[in-house]
């Protein structure tokens, strides 16, 4: 069969609807498509199969996961042309074969069927993680989350993030190494809080505790840090002591709502509010609230999606609840916003630096190509297939605005309303 390629670009043509953007390289050899632009190369019929059983972005990413389909040219370009066809398109989760009713798309479907064969769906890949059940965002589940997404080993982590290991949004200038830019986030989120010498300090996701370390090394202030992830709490103790810094940081494995010890001067949340969901964040607004002195400020730091026209429809990404963030849930800017108004605070600024993260996404795929073969030795090649696809796809979405990224300061403003905050301007840049 030497003609693979074109059956499936017309195959697929008609079940998208629409000219596909990007050329095809079948297992046989054949390729078919407009020419000058990225390959889409299916390596084995098995990926057929996959998009049969679970048609759109889940199908597309196990074949990926697996190795069965590949992009031969740029990874960007090729998820930018596929994102209108695919990632934005969405698929109908009721049903394991695709629901299709228009006798052209179910012959469009049986002639996959063939092309791929009539055997059952391959399993999962080993790196998809098991399905969960029970409600969402218990301290348990929420702590088997976090270990699947965390605890993938430091080692991969130091490849892929560099010396700055830190994992959330930097903030470039034109001429800064991803390092500098790392170091440039934390410092404002610093200034945003007003830190000073003996200050109190909550970071919540603590991370491998970069944030705790400038905190307290170049603000004076004493830091404890919260953090689910065993492996982070263990790598971030062992920098905070090699820095000798261990009688002004002290770093829990401890759930937020845990956290017993206020009141605090200033709490961070960097780039964890992502995984409280939506059922938790009016109690995770709440419980920050309740750990601030009054006058002391929050700065959450939280990607953030587009809204729904109906947000009843609102469905977790396929890809990404099963391969790296289980469970994590976007919400609005402005629901956000309102929440933590809802729980007392005054959001007192609110900074978008959406392109921010689109660049330092960007840093790390290319962290990760340079250490390809020590990255999949790490982990393994699944594995790090997940990850150089799930930062570039998310890079291509900031940059296109389907999700972005805010940082909201907010303060506990005492009762009679002086905050003893004075920001007249952003002395932050």
């Amino acid at each position: 069969m030497a003609d693979a390629a074109l059956r499936l670009t017309t195959l697929a043509e008609e079940l998208l609807g629409a000219p596909l953007p990007v050329r095809i390289r079948a297992w046989d050899g054949s390729e078919s498509g407009p020419p000058g632009v990225p390959t889409l190369v299916v390596r084995h019929r098995r990926a057929l199969r996959r998009l049969l059983w679970r048609p759109g972005e889940l199908g597309l990413a196990r074949a990926w996961v697996a190795g069965e389909i590949d992009i031969d040219g740029d990874l960007y370009e090729t998820l930018d042309l596929l994102a209108g066809l695919v990632w934005e398109r969405g698929s109908d989760q009721k049903t394991a074969v695709h629901p299709v009713r228009d006798p052209r798309l179910r012959a469009a479907a049986r002639g996959l069927l063939k092309l791929g064969g009539a055997l059952p769906p391959p399993p999962p890949p080993a790196e998809e993680v098991r399905r969960r059940t029970g409600p969402l965002h218990t301290r348990r589940r929420d702590k088997e989350a976090i270990s699947h997404h965390y605890d993938v080993g430091n080692d991969f982590y130091e490849l892929v993030l560099g010396p700055s290991m830190v994992y959330s949004c930097a903030y470039w200038d034109d001429a800064g190494t991803l390092e500098d830019a790392q170091r440039d986030k934390l410092d404002l989120v610093c200034r945003k809080l007003g830190l000073r010498a003996g200050d109190r300090l909550l970071d919540v996701g603590c991370g491998w505790g970069s944030m705790a370390m400038h905190a307290a090394r170049e603000y004076g202030a004493r830091v404890t840090g919260v953090t689910l992830s065993r492996e982070q709490a263990v790598y971030a103790r062992k920098r905070i002591a090699d820095e000798g810094l261990t009688d002004r940081i002290e770093i829990r494995v401890q759930d937020y709502r845990d956290v017993r010890d206020g009141p605090y001067d200033a709490v961070s949340s960097i780039g964890m509010a992502e995984h409280v969901g939506r059922v938790r964040y009016r109690e995770y607004a709440g419980q920050l609230f309740s750990l601030l002195v009054p006058g002391g400020r929050l700065l959450n730091h939280q990607i953030a999606r587009r809204p729904e026209k109906d947000e009843s429809a609102y469905r977790i990404d396929e890809f990404i609840d099963r391969y790296v963030f289980p469970d994590g849930e976007l919400a609005p800017l402005g629901r956000t916003v309102a929440t933590l108004e809802d729980a007392g605070f005054e959001v007192r600024d609110v900074q978008a630096i959406r392109e921010h993260y689109a660049r330092t996404l960007r840093a790390w795929v290319a962290n990760l190509e340079r250490a390809w073969p020590q990255a999949a030795r790490l982990t393994s090649v699944g594995r790090a297939r997940v990850w150089r696809l799930y930062m570039a796809a998310s890079a291509v979405s900031f940059e296109r605005n389907r999700i972005g990224v805010n940082q909201i300061l907010a303060v506990k403003t005492p009762d009679g309303g002086s905050s003893g905050v004075l920001l007249r301007t952003r002395d932050w840049r």
